[in-house]
């Protein structure tokens, strides 16, 4: 890697111009490089800038006000900016509605109205929202759109709604509370949130949630012993009561649940972001009654369903890599203090994404090759039917209880927005109680699921969308290949209103579920992390080769995006096969693997990737690492996209691999970063900014692989 050291931070730099090919040549800031280095198992490895760690700095505000100049003065000039802008814009204008939580004689859901920047709470008296009524409204608290809901909780009669706030695009959340016949905030408050989950108690004069210790920097210290709490309505946070925690072990995270009938708190301990963790729950109807360590071995996921007394379903891969159903006598459990499970819902060759309890039944998701299906069991596992489906897709949004025997699920595809279903589980009558208006025809698309094989000879799917009228055969097409692969995510299909713009225009996009996600169970997550991580790479590459040998697109053609551990994976592929793509748009990525854990959350993430403090992770971290990966070569064009107020990826990852890129690059591909202000890692982003956002994107990536 070359490196300037010690020289003046900026120096003067001319805007990038475009030539009448699309090619672009380019200077940049020169970005001073400092004599960091770090020794690791005797290593030394040189981190010259280290200094952009330091985001709210004087000269990093000056880098990055630099250098989202010359990317602003790029875009400008490229011809398809406005179209794709304008046409975004139309795509994007359609209501997009959540199924409904049903409490009390309400019903609580959330609402994007068209345009509006962020989402609204509302309640209703019927399913349908049919004469609804505004709760909570973020876009009347901020101008420009960047307070968000993060979340809500309804006491079980419906009548007090607590919520969450982002601000500026930030994980921290603010929870406040609303009653909701008068529409009136109550005086609680609670701040520290990230995370966590907040849950009432059955008379709703109290709830459980979680938290952090408080921090000085709020976007950039590690966050370390979160515990779980209780909180009595009408009282001050500092009152609140301790219920669970581990001083012993600072980075494991509590998520408690009270159950439907009110009669315990389930708390899931989770110390990575591996499927694994442990169960404790409380007896509520006793109010000295002990934390029972119902699960105390690591090694195995288990999510809570539901409980029929003292049984309790849960969801588990233990034993299991695909999933099943089983229960736990906790009766039985306080004389043994041995949790023994008794198998209801046995594995199948499909894997069990997620089980939910509706009425008298266990209703199963389950994914088969990355596509949603729906089946019913009873209580005793035995098959009760399947849910239909429209097609091809990916459901979700379930909300369903014991005591009713209504659910509410959404389901969507690549080319169809979320539709909201309700399913009577007694007349096994399905309809649809909201269904957006779109402003192109779902009609006009295909998708296909191809299969390729990988570098190592493993068999991996690949989703192909179009408009019908793309001749596959007459290529080769611009194409955008999208990945993720990790943290057992499952790439599902699921509606995008910017790739719509993209098909439009005659590009293909394309989606390879490659190893690390969960599309094939916890194996094919596995066979995709730490010392095996180079197979997600692998796949992704061979997808990219397999689409070109196919002649549906060349290298010339084709555009890589991936956002977070997507952006790690778009990272170490242009790093790696630099030769094998035109564009590449590495978005929040995770881009330096040697200090990701040092940050924020990212400790979580040891369990996916390893930690360069672990002589064996340090090696094979160091040969993918995108940052220390970058060396004196002909780059494809590439933007990195981050946003300023991410505290879950740091935006130093973006600032430090662009700079490195920047100095490395010996082609005339132009080598960007687009830093978003007042935003973070993805989620509460305003409306407006993800139109300008996403047509800067499409802009870049159509630009460069235009003939």
């Amino acid at each position: 890697m070359r490196f300037e050291l010690l020289i003046p931070l900026i120096l003067a730099a001319s805007a990038p111009g475009i030539d009448g090919s699309g090619v672009q040549s380019s200077k940049y800031p020169v970005t001073a490089g400092e004599a960091v280095v770090d020794t690791y198992h005797g290593a030394k490895i040189a981190d010259p800038f280290r200094w952009l760690e330091d985001n709210e700095a004087e000269r990093t505000r000056a880098w990055i006000d630099q250098e989202n100049k010359i990317t602003q003065d790029y875009l400008e000039k490229c011809p398809s900016r406005e179209e794709f802008r304008k046409r975004l814009t139309e795509v994007w204008n359609y209501d997009k509605v959540q199924a409904p939580t049903h409490r009390g004689h309400r019903y609580f859901f959330t609402r994007l109205s068209g345009l509006q920047n962020q989402s609204v709470l509302y309640c209703a008296d019927n399913a349908r929202g049919e004469n609804r009524k505004a709760l909570v409204d973020p876009n009347s608290l901020s101008k420009d759109g960047t307070v968000s809901l993060a979340g809500f909780s309804v006491s079980d009669d419906g009548k007090t709604v607590g919520y969450g706030l982002h601000s500026g695009g930030s994980d921290w959340t603010v929870w406040q509370f609303k009653d909701v016949e008068s529409g009136k905030d109550l005086p609680d408050r609670l701040d520290w949130i990230k995370f966590g989950s907040v849950t009432f108690t059955k008379d709703g004069t109290g709830l459980y949630y979680s938290r952090y210790p408080e921090s000085a920097n709020r976007l950039k210290d590690t966050n370390y012993f979160q515990k779980v709490y209780f909180h009595k309505m009408g009282t001050e946070q500092q009152q609140d009561v301790l219920i669970a925690e581990n001083k012993d072990e600072k980075e494991w995270s509590f998520y408690g649940n009270v159950t439907e009938d009110g009669r315990y708190l389930v708390i899931e301990v989770h110390r990575s972001t591996n499927p694994e963790n442990l169960v404790y729950f409380k007896d509520l109807s006793s109010a000295d009654s002990p934390l029972v360590h119902l699960i105390d071995t690591w090694g195995s996921k288990f999510s809570f369903i539901e409980n029929d007394g003292t049984l309790f379903y849960f969801h588990t891969n233990q034993d299991s890599p695909r999933g099943r159903i089983v229960q736990i006598d906790t009766s039985k459990f306080e004389s043994s203090k041995k949790a023994i499970l008794t198998e209801v819902v046995p594995q199948s060759e499909n894997i069990l994404r997620h089980a939910f309890a509706c009425d008298k039944f266990l209703v199963a998701h389950y994914l088969k090759d990355a596509h949603s299906e729906l089946k019913l069991f009873d209580l005793n596992g035995q098959p009760a039917g399947d849910i239909a489906l429209p097609g091809i897709g990916t459901a979700g949004s379930f909300s369903a209880r014991r005591a009713e025997p209504v659910m509410f699920y959404s389901f969507g595809s690549f080319t169809t927005p979320q539709t909201v279903y309700q399913f009577d589980l007694k007349s096994k009558a399905c309809e649809v109680i909201a269904k957006p208006l779109v402003n192109f025809d779902p009609s006009a698309f295909i998708t296909s699921q191809v299969f390729f094989t990988s570098k190592d000879g493993t068999r991996v799917p690949m989703f192909i969308t179009r408009k019908k009228d793309t001749d596959l055969a007459a290529g080769p097409h611009q194409t955008y290949l999208y990945g993720y692969g990790g943290f057992d995510v499952v790439i599902s299909p699921a509606f995008r209103p910017d790739v719509i713009a993209w098909m439009e225009k005659g590009g293909l996009f394309a989606v390879p579920n490659i190893r690390g996600g969960g599309e094939y169970g916890e194996e094919w997550h596995k066979a995709g992390m730490k010392e095996k991580k180079q197979n997600v790479f692998d796949d992704f590459s061979s997808a990219a080769r397999w689409l070109i040998d196919q002649k549906y697109t060349n290298s010339k053609k084709l555009a890589i995006h991936g956002a977070s551990n997507g952006g790690l994976l778009v990272g170490a592929s242009l790093t790696q096969h630099p030769e094998l793509f035109a564009a590449a748009v590495p978005e929040v990525g995770v881009l330096d693997m040697l200090r990701f854990h040092r940050f924020t959350i990212g400790h979580a993430w040891t369990g996916e990737y390893g930690s360069s403090e672990d002589p064996t992770a340090f090696q094979y971290l160091r040969a993918y690492s995108p940052l220390h990966n970058v060396g004196a070569q002909n780059y494809p064009a590439t933007m990195m996209v981050t946003g300023d107020h991410d505290d879950r990826v740091v935006p130093a990852h973006s600032f430090k691999f662009a700079a490195a890129l920047q100095q490395s690059q010996t082609g005339d591909a132009p080598i960007l970063i687009r830093v978003e202000t007042k935003t973070g890692h993805g989620f509460g982003k305003p409306t407006s900014k993800q139109i300008n956002e996403s047509a800067d994107k499409w802009t870049f990536m159509w630009e460069n692989t235009s003939p």
